[in-house]
């Protein structure tokens, strides 16, 4: 399973890298604001939000992303968010982020599940688990 554990911080600050994990209906989050918009709009729509704490540099998470980002499509009941744990470090550590990527299942801002790694075949059985349980959540 492919997991990157936390790099020195001689970065070389270019902010492009995030576009590689912003495709297809992935909400890139910069600030801590715009993760409280989009649990709340979340909560409002009814929707799970898939959080996926992820690095520029680690290697595990540009190779799930693009799985990431399909299944964002795929799942249009959920919201997808991404997380740059170097951009947002304060926030990351608050979610005791040891490993990336790291995604988080929350239903009401509650987390409901987790996986760490880059296991394709567990993130897709997570989020059609997800997107199942609210299908029936809502009938």
């Amino acid at each position: 399973m492919g997991l990157c554990f936390a790099k020195s911080s001689n970065d070389e600050g270019d902010s492009d890298h995030n576009a590689e994990f912003a495709g297809g209906n992935v909400h890139l989050i910069t600030t801590k604001e715009s993760w409280d918009e989009k649990l709340s709009e979340a909560r409002r729509e009814g929707k799970i939000v898939v959080a996926n704490f992820s690095a520029s540099w680690c290697g595990p998470c540009r190779v799930i992303a693009p799985l990431y980002c399909e299944l964002s499509e795929s799942y249009p009941s959920l919201m997808f968010l991404t997380v740059d744990v170097d951009e947002l470090t304060d926030f990351s550590t608050s979610w005791d982020i040891k490993a990336t990527p790291t995604f988080f299942f929350l239903r009401d801002g509650q987390q409901i599940d987790k996986l760490v790694g880059a296991n394709k075949p567990e993130l897709q059985k997570k989020i059609t688990a997800a997107a199942d349980s609210l299908a029936s959540f809502q009938k």
